[in-house]
């Protein structure tokens, strides 16, 4: 494939809507394979550092959705380009990469991979899953036995069971909530914090048939990195003059602090 087939590749998956350019840098990069310039809305990518078509299209499609992100922010990024919703974004183009046939699923081609995905699911994430929701239901038995015997339920997750009280509150919302333990520990816990019952219903369903956990997390969040760009900017203005602000009055009073002892 050459760069023109590429980029066509890359719109055919879904059109951007800002202009962007895809460059082969005919170069080998130890460091990266491809990079993304917000500012010159260009994908570079090290060409010399594939054999493999369908790899090198993986990077292209990586590139592509730094570039999406920054269509979906007015044409900028954060510094912090691989947040939640890049991952989100990412995993939604590769999707549609491979229902449209433009990107090859190298794991459904991997009998052994697959095999091994369904062992690491059922005797680990759905083990470990059944496992903390179960310690929730102890704990939650806990609770009620502290308050009869006139005893803090904290003090007893503190000093006898050793554990984060964060840990005890989510093992019980995960048993309380009746979550499904196919999706795993770290994400009941993501579920836990869903106070909503229909937010948190949707976003079980949807891992539970294969959305990746960025995509659903960007779900629940209702797009709070899409907000209109000026409003994004003004909010942080705000944060950071309040910050300078705190930062100014502290360093008077180190001042203050050092000339006191100077005397």
């Amino acid at each position: 494939m050459n760069q023109d087939e590429v980029k066509a590749k890359l719109l055919a998956i879904e059109d951007a809507p800002l202009e962007f350019s895809l460059i082969f840098s005919g170069k080998q990069s130890r460091k990266v394979n491809g990079l993304y310039k917000p500012e010159s809305r260009e994908i570079i990518i090290h060409n010399r550092n594939f054999d493999d078509d369908n790899l090198l299209l993986y990077t292209a499609i990586h590139e592509y959705a730094h570039h999406i992100h920054a269509c979906r922010r007015g044409g900028s990024l954060s510094s912090r380009a691989h947040s939640t919703e890049f991952w989100a974004i990412f995993h939604s183009l590769l999707e549609l990469a491979e229902k449209k046939k433009i990107y090859r699923d190298v794991f459904a081609n991997s009998p052994e991979l697959l095999e091994l995905a369904e062992l690491i699911k059922k005797k680990y994430l759905l083990e470990n899953g059944s496992l903390v929701k179960e310690m929730g239901k102890h704990l939650l038995q806990a609770h009620e036995l502290c308050t009869a015997a006139g005893a803090r339920f904290e003090d007893y997750v503190d000093r006898l069971l050793r554990i984060p009280r964060v840990a005890a509150d989510m093992a019980i919302k995960m048993y309380q909530y009746d979550l499904d333990p196919r999706v795993g520990a770290d994400n009941m816990r993501f579920l836990a914090g869903i106070r909503n019952d229909d937010e948190r219903l949707n976003a079980a369903q949807a891992l539970i048939k294969g959305r990746s956990p960025d995509t659903v997390r960007a779900g629940i969040r209702g797009g709070a990195e899409d907000e209109d760009p000026q409003l994004r900017l003004s909010k942080e203005k705000q944060r950071l003059e309040r910050t300078i602000a705190s930062l100014s009055r502290r360093l008077e009073e180190v001042n203050r602090e050092l000339e006191t002892l100077d005397q």
